[in-house]
């Protein structure tokens, strides 16, 4: 088991910037490493507000967007906010990249091609750094104030993975549980990182599980095929590897029933009902998922064979008459005290 894994979450109160320093401040007390916060601009105020506010308050937590994208914001402004947050939070700041999904959708956009996340990713490290923001003229324009956060990047499908390990200092992995998914997401990042004349073992590697914390089986049942479906929608070979077959409807068809998509929409239950054709291995290949403990003995197995430097777990949950504020915060709590300790 690995003894050396931190563990961020990102959902904090994120209802205005007092309130999110005020549960980050929170998340510190409770042992997280990582404090993060989504960055949409119509669904979320402002998060590098959010963040600079949260960092006066706490001491120790990372902090830092995920994801942020090229795509609303440009490189160069995303290099200037987050400079000023590792300025304000020296050694703390932490830049989390991706290539936008909900966050441009919501605003009419596409998500970034995988090319134009690499120019971006080039362009803010290079003006963090303090460098011209054009590789071909050192003298042109660059960064006043430059300061050097890490620099990641979220990928699912083999181009981003293997671009991510090209460029970023470290690459979170978003393709569930499954060895097969794992393993060939790791071969992509280590092969970019390779083919940019980089040490593979010098890129960190973190990894994002959907997790749903219940001891009800059906709600475990409905919302874990919510999350396999929200993985397939996106890169459909994330469910063939498993070797699982997609039987039902269109998924294109399946989401005009839903909001946005399966990981993102309100009532989880009725969206995994919508793809109840899915096999229950899918469940146990997309999320983890029962109680505290299940919890445990299912991210034990997976560290044991890949120590992951950085994990989040991403809580999905049943509709409730609890706030999400509440849930998240409840679910905060017994990840803290339930499941970290396993991994101190």
């Amino acid at each position: 088991m690995s003894s050396s894994v931190r563990f961020g979450l990102n959902r904090f109160d994120a209802r205005s910037p007092q309130k999110y320093a005020a549960s980050v401040a929170r998340g510190e007390a409770l042992g997280f490493d990582y404090a993060f916060i989504p960055s949409s601009p119509l669904l979320i105020q402002d998060p590098y507000v959010c963040l600079s506010l949260a960092a006066m308050q706490t001491d120790r937590i990372r902090l830092g967007p995920l994801l942020e994208n090229p795509i609303v914001r440009h490189p160069a402004v995303i290099a200037g906010s987050m400079a000023t947050l590792e300025r304000l939070a020296p050694g703390r700041g932490f830049l989390g990249l991706g290539v936008g999904d909900t966050a441009v959708r919501t605003v009419g956009l596409p998500p970034a091609k995988v090319a134009t996340l690499e120019r971006a990713t080039n362009t803010i490290v290079r003006l963090l750094d303090g460098e011209s923001m054009n590789p071909e003229d050192p003298s042109g324009h660059r960064l006043r104030h430059p300061a050097r956060p890490e620099v990641w990047i979220c990928a699912g499908g083999p181009r981003t993975l293997r671009m991510a390990g090209r460029v970023a200092d470290g690459v979170f992995i978003r393709c569930g549980t499954h060895r097969a998914n794992l393993e060939n997401a790791l071969e992509n990042i280590r092969g970019g990182a390779i083919d940019a004349g980089r040490d593979p073992d010098s890129v960190k590697i973190g990894a994002i599980f959907h997790t749903v914390l219940s001891e009800d089986t059906q709600e475990v049942a409905s919302i874990g095929r919510s999350a396999a479906a929200g993985y397939y929608e996106y890169t459909p070979v994330l469910l063939e590897r498993t070797g699982q077959t997609w039987d039902g409807p269109d998924v294109e068809e399946l989401k005009k029933k839903i909001w946005q998509d399966f990981h993102h929409t309100p009532d989880l239950m009725a969206a995994g009902k919508l793809v109840d054709f899915l096999p229950d291995a899918c469940v146990d290949d997309f999320s983890l998922h029962g109680s505290p403990g299940d919890i445990v003995n299912q991210l034990q197995r997976v560290l044991n064979i890949y120590p992951f430097d950085i994990v989040v777990t991403h809580p999905m949950s049943a509709p409730s008459n609890r706030s999400v504020h509440e849930v998240n915060q409840a679910f905060a709590e017994t990840i803290a005290s339930e499941v970290i300790p396993a991994f101190r």
